[in-house]
């Protein structure tokens, strides 16, 4: 039995074969906030806050480069890519971040205003601002499959065929930064994990298991934006009240607003 599981697993890690019943790629990886940061550490240091209160935010998800899934991929060609299709970030999801206190506006940053190369956080910070944001709300999500302990890693060859009768799992984990668009300054971090176990018998089809990674990625994301309500709270209480509210221009809030619904 042992023999046998054992040449079950190597035939996964060597993508075996033509016997199988389908295929599965697994997604690219997550990505590390500090793989985008300024080079120089100075700067960290440098940086100080700068955005008003009540302050409108845009939402931005990038993942490592070569990102595709069934559902979307990458946009752009640099370090990382930014991923605007909304599969997993249900509207409910977003409307809760809409809705926290001192939050003027929540728009998403559409493909039209990003650049075609991005390597660090202020290739971001310049068409949130072009969507006059003030911070700026990124996030990646890094997601995990793991067939009987052994995991298979991202953009691996999952064969359907060979893996009846052991355990899987999928496991995404969305971790976020929330940035000053006009200083580049991090007032915080935050993530939250979603797991999901079933037999690997139910991954009969790429369907099922494409099926299986967004119930999980959803849940992680629902799961983050709690996460993220206990941040704010946090930035508000040390940021917000030892700054007075700057009131936005009815003219700047009718545009904001106006680009809001049209990325919606």
């Amino acid at each position: 039995m042992c023999k046998s599981r054992n040449i079950v697993l190597m035939a996964i890690a060597v993508l075996a074969s033509a016997a199988c019943a389908g295929n599965y790629v697994t997604p690219g990886a997550g990505l590390s906030m500090a793989e985008i940061a300024d080079n120089d550490l100075q700067s960290y240091y440098q940086n100080q806050p700068a955005s008003p209160f009540p302050a409108n935010m845009a939402i931005l998800r990038v993942q490592d480069a070569g990102y595709v899934t069934k559902t979307g991929r990458g946009h752009g060609h640099g370090r990382f890519t930014v991923v605007t299709t909304r599969d997993v970030e249900s509207d409910q999801a977003v409307d809760r971040i809409r809705g926290l206190p001192l939050v003027g506006g929540v728009a998403p940053v559409g493909r039209l205003l990003l650049p075609s190369a991005a390597n660090t956080i202020r290739d971001l910070r310049a068409p949130a601002a072009s969507l006059r944001a003030d911070l700026l709300l990124i996030y990646s999500i890094d997601t995990s499959f793991t067939v009987d302990g052994r995991s298979l890693g991202p953009l691996s060859l999952i064969s359907l065929g060979l893996i009846p009768n052991l355990r899987a799992h999928v496991t995404a984990t969305v971790a976020g930064a929330l940035v000053d668009v006009r200083t580049g300054f991090i007032y915080g971090t935050t993530e939250a994990t979603a797991r999901e176990d079933q037999r690997a018998s139910i991954w009969s089809t790429d369907v099922a298991i494409e099926s299986s990674r967004l119930r999980v990625e959803k849940e992680a994301f629902d799961s983050f934006v709690d996460e993220f309500q206990g941040l704010w709270g946090s930035v508000l209480n040390v940021h917000a009240a030892t700054r007075p509210p700057v009131p936005m221009q009815l003219a700047e809030r009718n545009q904001y607003y106006r680009i809001e619904f049209e990325l919606r």
